[in-house]
């Protein structure tokens, strides 16, 4: 009797092992993210609020927008005449549809708070979305996404403290992200141009979407997806075109304009002579194209196993994995902020939501990887930029490079083994019909 006794677990041994496997999931299984995203989407509720009443808000460029978009009020279409405090107005034709719908809403620009409130609905919005793709992916564990939200000052200021429309361009990003994982490429494409035409650091991603384009759609789809980001670019534009055509292309799509040196968060360590130099800027822009093609040739396309030039001019005929979407997009656009002619601090989150998924494709250690999102974020936070902040921002981003060229050979080999197990059910397949037919 005293044996059996010893033998019998204790009552609560067996829910407790099970509350600790949950607890454990919760925290570090992709798989169980949904939790701590449901938690955290509650927290950014109140933090957003919080910043709102606490922190006092810092006028940079929202009355610069409203200026600029005051111009169109006032009947002037000419992108040559439209500026503001901070210059001339260098945003597609879509920013300024945006902006004069605030403009309207806020009582002409005026009402500051509203327009916070209106930032802070786009960033919980834009949240959801992140979330989404995150939880598709299940890559990144839980507690991951705890550094996404909570910790990131900059983020939450650049929303709700500055207005800046980079962030409502990244938020059509992610939208049409999103789209491209549940296999709707043409409302992706669209919602992808309306990003565009908010602000051009969206043109980052191109390269990789015309890949992906090409690969699920094939030629003639690709043709009709490109006509697709084409035609909102010139609908929204066609009132400024017809005024003034050149003027409108030169100021919205000026790829050739100087940044000031005291912004810069990136070439701190430089001095403004080399800053400014245009063969250092010629440079980095040969140094971006020829990573692209590296990728290109020895990352991208070993996601797509067995397909050649020829496969791809019809498309596949299935929906892409996660990887096989994200990879390609979110590193093209991360290749494009290493070799950037200059970051300013908004432009922080071109690639903020990006960087989690990047740093887990990465074949680092845990801590290394935590450490990387905490150097990243301590460089956009120094203000102004030191030689040692932008110096150490390099290193994190040459750091978080090189794992992506060696973290994407294993994700290739997954890749494979699926494509080799779907070769052998395609030869089942084929050998039963024979069999069939005799």
């Amino acid at each position: 009797m005293a044996t059996s006794m010893k033998r019998m677990p204790a009552p609560n041994q067996k829910p407790y092992g099970r509350y600790k496997t949950l607890v454990f999931g919760v925290i570090f299984d992709p798989a169980m993210s949904l939790p701590a995203m449901i938690v955290l989407f509650v927290a950014e509720l109140l933090v957003n609020l919080l910043v709102i009443f606490k922190i006092k808000y810092t006028e940079i460029d929202w009355v610069a927008y409203m200026q600029e978009v005051e111009g169109v009020v006032n009947g002037t279409y000419d992108y040559m005449q439209l500026k503001g405090d901070t210059g001339p107005l260098v945003y597609p034709a879509g920013f300024v549809y945006l902006f004069m719908g605030l403009y309207y809403v806020t009582d002409l620009g005026l009402n500051i708070r509203r327009a916070q409130y209106i930032f802070a609905a786009i960033y919980l919005l834009n949240l959801l979305v992140v979330f989404d793709i995150y939880r598709k992916a299940k890559r990144v564990p839980p507690f991951a996404l705890f550094f996404m939200c909570a910790l990131s000052y900059r983020i939450h200021s650049i929303f709700i403290l500055r207005l800046f429309n980079d962030p409502v361009a990244m938020f059509f990003l992610y939208l049409a992200v999103n789209l491209f994982m549940r296999g709707h490429w043409s409302y992706g494409c669209l919602f992808y141009s309306l990003g565009v035409s908010i602000k051009m650091n969206l043109l980052l991603f191109a390269p990789a979407l015309l890949f992906l384009l090409v690969v699920t759609q094939g030629i003639a789809g690709t043709v009709k997806h490109l006509t697709i980001c084409a035609l909102p670019q010139l609908l929204l534009a066609l009132p400024f075109l017809m005024a003034n055509p050149v003027g409108y292309i030169v100021r919205s799509f000026d790829l050739g304009r100087q940044f000031f040196y005291i912004w810069t968060v990136n070439w701190r360590l430089l001095p403004e002579e080399i800053f400014l130099n245009k063969y250092f800027q010629a440079g980095l822009l040969l140094a971006h194209v020829v990573t692209l093609l590296l990728f290109f040739l020895y990352k991208w396309k070993g996601f797509f196993p067995g397909a050649s030039l020829q496969f791809w001019s019809r498309g596949l005929r299935k929906r892409l994995t996660p990887d096989q979407i994200l990879f390609p997009l979110f590193t093209a656009n991360f290749i494009g902020m290493c070799f950037s002619r200059s970051l300013h601090y908004q432009f922080y989150v071109w690639y903020f939501h990006s960087l989690h998924y990047l740093v887990w494709c990465c074949p680092y250690p845990t801590v290394i990887r935590v450490l990387l999102l905490g150097v990243i974020e301590f460089c956009w936070n120094t203000y102004p930029s030191t030689v040692a902040s932008s110096s150490a921002l390099h290193v994190c981003h040459a750091l978080l490079l090189l794992g992506l060229w060696c973290g994407a050979q294993r994700q290739q080999q997954q890749q494979q083994q699926q494509h080799s197990g779907e070769n052998v059910e395609l030869n089942d397949g084929q050998s039963i019909g024979k069999q069939k037919i005799k």
